[in-house]
């Protein structure tokens, strides 16, 4: 989706919205495609005594397992960017502006970026979950199962193998 922002530029107190649906189930993370439907998405972008800032709201149901148990779960995403744009850089980019020299702005790749960039590094059930036996993948948040998981000495750890 192409914003056009020319008359937002030159006129102060001028502002556009834009409102589309992002489809991006064709992305995977960890093996997985959890954006089952399009990422709905309004931009608005506002000039205030001559600075433009972009707001982008963007609204999905984000499904992906339990990183530590793999139940399956779903959530209804609302995340929030902000970011100031302007014509041409003046000296070297620092990355706080977004340069729109045509006064042209693709929204698409700057939407799915904003979004990677705030999905949770590990995606949880429960702050306490915990997980599945390492021994025989039992669920260990419905209780516990019947694996010997005492300790052993990591000295006598060479006589264990003889016996498996």
């Amino acid at each position: 989706m192409v914003f056009d922002l020319k008359e937002v530029f030159e006129r102060d107190g001028a502002a556009k919205t834009v409102s589309f649906e992002l489809a991006i189930s064709d992305i995977e993370i960890d093996g997985g495609y959890p954006f089952n439907s399009p990422v709905k998405v309004t931009a608005t972008a506002c000039n205030k005594t001559g600075i433009v800032r972009l707001y982008v709201d963007a609204e999905f149901l984000y499904c992906r397992p339990c990183d530590r148990c793999m139940k399956p779960l779903s959530e209804d995403m609302k995340l929030s960017f902000e970011h100031r744009l302007i014509t041409s850089l003046c000296g070297d980019d620092d990355g706080d502006y977004i340069e729109t020299p045509d006064f042209r702005l693709e929204l698409d790749e700057l939407v799915l970026s904003d979004i990677l960039l705030e999905l949770p590094l590990k995606y949880l059930c429960d702050e306490d979950c915990k997980g599945l036996c390492p021994k025989c993948g039992a669920d260990l948040n419905e209780g516990e199962c019947s694996c010997d998981n005492r300790p052993i000495d990591p000295r006598l750890e060479v006589l264990r193998q003889l016996l498996d």
